[in-house]
């Protein structure tokens, strides 16, 4: 584990983007209890987390119409029980960081993973989590 006062930074920049942390299992569980839609980001200290993801997902919320309800965030390497918990939401798939999901009532609907994450810029992560929500995430209309 990294020195807390090392990942403020890191964690600061998805909060001031309007995501809420999960610092615990118990914080990860109630958050996905809501009814709706959430995006959950798996954040790390590696570059492609810095250079790309982070990036990515603060350019995709401001500029899609339609947004998760929810939005929260888990740091790989440091909140381990939180990570662990949120991982267990994603059934089927290896464990990666950096990755960002969107589940609905807690069932796990899209998963970007860190191999994606590798080879896109953040331009592309953006553009691809707005179709994303755009797919998940729409309201119905009357």
């Amino acid at each position: 584990m990294y020195p807390e006062l090392m990942v403020i930074p890191m964690r600061e920049e998805l909060v001031r983007a309007g995501i809420n942390e999960t610092r615990t299992a118990e914080d990860v569980d109630a958050a996905l209890a809501q009814p709706g839609t959430t995006m959950l980001v798996v954040n790390s200290i590696c570059g492609c987390a810095a250079g790309k993801m982070r990036p990515g997902v603060r350019m995709a919320l401001s500029n899609s119409a339609n947004l998760p309800d929810y939005k929260i965030t888990v740091f790989a390497g440091q909140d381990r029980e939180a990570t662990e918990r949120a991982r267990g939401y994603f059934e089927g798939h290896p464990p990666t960081s950096p990755a960002i999901a969107i589940l609905r009532d807690g069932k796990l609907v899209y998963l970007m993973q860190r191999f994606v994450i590798e080879q896109s810029t953040a331009q592309q992560i953006a553009g691809e989590l707005v179709r994303a929500f755009d797919e998940f995430c729409a309201k119905a209309t009357a």
